[in-house]
């Protein structure tokens, strides 16, 4: 099965693959390496979704704000594929940054969101290394962001 079909079988619905707000790139292709720049929880009404996770936002909401941010990678990588996800041949890395109180020590299954949603679209290619990082704020105050590394055919 391609990964467009697989989409298509969980019943996901990919957001727009937004520009960058910023002096930078949405996404760099250097050799057959894809480099896709940090995307920020936002929700499927095009909502930030903002807070401090342990305060403001449970786990478990953490949890879907990240799967959000994986949906937003995986429609920047289909967006610099130019709409054929069957470029893709893995998933090298994705590093994710959580919005946490000092005491929160869940970022490994926040980022479990964008890491699940990946491997559930692009099986095997889709396992990865990551980083989870705690952060004390984010770009406009959002909960969640990761970028992601992925290898092309």
């Amino acid at each position: 099965m391609n990964f467009d079909d697989k989409i298509k079988e969980l019943k996901i619905e990919l957001p727009e693959a937004k520009a960058p707000v910023g002096s930078y790139v949405a996404t760099k292709i250097s050799g057959k390496l894809l480099y896709v720049s940090g995307q920020i929880s936002i929700n499927s009404n095009g909502e930030l979704i903002k807070g401090k996770i342990g305060k403001d936002l449970t786990t478990d909401d953490a949890y879907k704000a990240a799967e959000r941010c994986g949906l937003s990678i995986v429609a920047q990588v289909k967006n610099a594929c130019d709409g054929d996800l069957s470029k893709v041949k893995s998933c090298i890395k994705l590093t994710g940054f959580v919005n946490s109180t000092e005491d929160f020590t869940e970022q490994p299954k926040v980022i479990n969101g964008a890491s699940d949603l990946i491997a559930s679209i692009f099986g095997e290619a889709g396992m990865h290394t990551r980083a989870a990082v705690s952060t004390n704020s984010l770009p406009l105050g959002v909960s969640v962001e990761v970028d992601a590394i992925f290898e092309l055919n």
